[in-house]
């Protein structure tokens, strides 16, 4: 090459398809950290059931005298110092977790899906069964963290949850209805709220966009905002819904109306109206049929079962309270056994 002759220039530029190849690859990335942690976290849980299991057989089955866990955790902490989980009480919460849920050959799976402090949370909060299945599966399924799910077991989501009245069985598909099911609870409790009892329905409104973030994790930590007063126009007549969410999970949009009385079955037309504008003329086209959440005060169950028995849209009627008032008896208004055991197994 001559001295007077030009090097070929290099292009350093990035290549137009560089941006989506960046994306793939830290999303690869994200998930295989995803898959090791909880690979970590499977491993970390199966050595604290082994411990468990251990625990048992030489305290309840070879007669062993308690003070050998307390003499356990401080050789263990000598041991392995930078281990954490050794302690004495951690010990015994070991011996706690084998022993609930031992028998339980559902169960016993299901605790290596969820971390160490989740499974603790629902050990130490709850005691029926079925109630402990409900959380494990929910918060493997929602990847919930363990200040949501304290939250959820602290508002009675397994009571909400299978007393909510809705029209899903017959208005949704099948693979649609489970989690729609979760999304409507009975009764939410906005406690965040600084409002009296004589409030209206736009005052309600109002505060709860104010503090729209702990209204979204009361909802159930799924959905996004959309908009207030949302605006809609058929036949050159405006109609508004007052408030719009969508689902993340069930990728449908969500329409809340809020009612400050008692339900009242004309409530479910209106709600109708509404889906149907929504799904013609703002649902996408990967979107799943938008659902309705009506939000009152009071209700007749009685009423509510009729009012939606032949509603086609999937409508959901709950009641709400602004202050965390004494928990309901709800454990003897569910449904049997058999009914729920059939519920969590689609989860």
């Amino acid at each position: 090459m001559k001295p007077t002759d030009k090097a070929p220039k290099i292009n350093l530029g990035k290549p137009q398809d560089y941006p989506g190849l960046l994306s793939a690859i830290k999303e690869r990335v994200r998930s295989a950290q995803y898959e090791a942690l909880k690979a970590v976290n499977k491993e970390l849980v199966g050595l604290y059931w082994d411990f468990g299991q251990m625990i048992v057989k030489r305290l309840d089955v070879e007669g062993w005298g308690k003070a050998v866990v307390k003499q356990l955790a401080v050789d263990l902490r000598t041991e392995f110092p930078g281990v954490g989980g050794f302690s004495a009480s951690n010990l015994w919460r070991m011996k706690a977790f084998f022993e609930a849920y031992a028998g339980l050959e559902k169960l016993a799976p299901l605790v290596r899906e969820i971390g160490w402090s989740h499974n603790l949370a629902i050990l130490e909060r709850c005691k029926d069964p079925l109630e402990r299945e409900f959380y494990l599966r929910v918060t493997r399924k929602f990847g919930w963290s363990k200040n949501v799910l304290i939250h959820q077991i602290d508002n009675q989501s397994y009571e909400k949850s299978l007393l909510g009245q809705t029209n899903f069985d017959q208005a949704l598909t099948p693979e649609l209805r489970v989690h729609a099911k979760l999304a409507v609870k009975d009764e939410y409790t906005f406690n965040f709220l600084e409002l009296g009892e004589g409030h209206s329905e736009r005052e309600l409104e109002r505060a709860l966009i104010a503090r729209i973030e702990d209204f979204l994790r009361t909802m159930g930590g799924m959905f996004a905002f959309m908009g207030s007063q949302y605006r809609l126009e058929v036949d050159g007549k405006e109609y508004f819904i007052d408030l719009l969410l969508f689902h993340r999970r069930l990728r449908c949009l969500v329409a809340i109306e809020l009612k400050v009385g008692e339900f009242l079955p004309e409530f479910v037309g209106k709600m109708q109206f509404y889906l149907a504008v929504l799904d013609r003329q703002v649902r996408q086209e990967a979107e799943n049929p938008s659902i309705g959440i009506i939000l009152c005060k009071e209700k007749s169950r009685t009423i509510v079962e009729y009012a939606l028995h032949n509603a086609r849209k999937p409508i959901g009627v709950a009641t709400y309270e602004i202050t965390k008032t004494l928990p309901r008896a709800l454990k003897g208004q569910l449904p049997s056994p058999k009914d729920i055991a059939r519920l969590l197994e689609d989860l």
